[in-house]
């Protein structure tokens, strides 16, 4: 079995200082040749069967949190999962979420116009579920600054007062240890941490689909769907596909490849380099005298006030994000503590 270190040095080749994973992640190099043989095999008339590949990815999905693959829906976007939650609840419907969490997530439910949407501090959530709570709504960890949610706390306190849970795994799937059965909805896009290419998200719903209905149920939910291309469906499938949006078939074709090699290396040894990573990172910058977001256990650090220092830091070959002023920076298993070195030079040295 090859190693950790021989895997990720086969599959990626950055030109830069790469930290920018909270944003995009990086293409294995078989992401990236699977897609290029399957866009040359549709210019050649000789497509190959990528409908396959969809379902390679929703099991591999599914196997990395926990859960079957008849639990997985595959789509594009997590605000069109989202909105489809948003409306299967009933008018006047309370929905909990944290304040300041990310718009795909949280903005469906304010849409609609008619439901009560209530935000608290990411620490509250769990103490401020409620008698009459119908969802709550939380990332895992939160995209401006890496906060991690409790997240048992909140599934414990959703089922004392009868509220579903929904779980934005976006920023968390792919590192963090996620059960993604112990929830009512989980949702993740695959281009940040599962190396996926954009055009990739999953939708995790129980196992009596969750009272939702298939607003945009087209042929691909269908059964059997080359029976159902004309007309009504007649018979929705019978799992989390009847929630499935019609695949980009290239983004699939590649994702598969990017979700085996996660499961090739495990996501305990994916965590433990990212964490340790980030923990070397939050002792330098105390080093030089900042003092980051405190998210104990996130791959995520940010630092209040450096946002700004983003553009200089690119210019020196140093990718991270400027996130509601924060300067954030994401490590994963491509990175190495000479990344983290590089960065902490950077912000010690570089300057316009």
């Amino acid at each position: 079995m090859e190693t950790f270190e021989t895997l990720v040095r086969t599959e990626f080749a950055a030109k830069n200082t790469y930290l920018n994973t909270a944003s995009t992640g990086l293409l294995p190099a078989r992401t990236v040749e699977a897609m290029r043989t399957a866009v040359e095999a549709v210019a050649a008339g000789r497509p190959t069967d990528m409908f396959a590949d969809v379902e390679a990815a929703r099991a591999a999905f599914g196997r990395l949190t926990g859960v079957p693959a008849h639990r997985v829906a595959a789509g594009a976007s997590v605000a069109v999962y989202s909105g489809l939650i948003a409306a299967s609840l009933p008018e006047g419907a309370e929905v909990l979420t944290a304040e300041d969490d990310f718009s795909s997530l949280v903005n469906p439910f304010h849409v609609r116009g008619d439901l009560k949407v209530r935000a608290v501090p990411l620490e509250r959530v769990a103490e401020s579920v409620r008698p009459g709570t119908a969802l709550v709504a939380v990332s895992a960890a939160q995209s401006a600054d890496g906060r991690i949610a409790d997240l048992p706390a909140i599934g414990a306190a959703a089922r004392r007062h009868g509220a579903r849970t929904c779980v934005d795994a976006s920023q968390a799937a792919g590192w963090l240890d996620l059960d993604a059965g112990a929830y009512d909805y989980v949702m993740s896009v695959g281009f940040k941490w599962l190396l996926c290419p954009r055009g990739v998200t999953f939708l995790v719903v129980p196992e009596d689909l969750g009272g939702l209905t298939p607003l945009f149920a087209g042929w691909v939910a269908g059964e059997r769907p080359w029976d159902a291309c004309y007309g009504p469906v007649e018979e929705l499938a019978h799992s989390a596909r009847r929630f499935d949006e019609s695949p980009a078939l290239f983004s699939y074709a590649g994702a598969r490849h990017s979700l085996a090699l996660l499961e090739e290396i495990g996501v305990d040894a994916v965590r433990a380099h990212d964490l340790a990573l980030a923990d070397r990172f939050r002792t330098g910058l105390r080093g030089l005298g900042h003092e980051p977001v405190a998210a104990p256990g996130s791959a995520v650090v940010s630092v209040p006030g450096l946002g700004g220092r983003q553009g200089e830091l690119s210019r020196a070959g140093v990718e991270v994000s400027d996130r509601a002023g924060n300067l954030r920076a994401a490590f994963h298993l491509y990175n190495t503590p000479a990344d983290v070195d590089r960065l902490l030079e950077a912000l010690l040295t570089v300057r316009g």
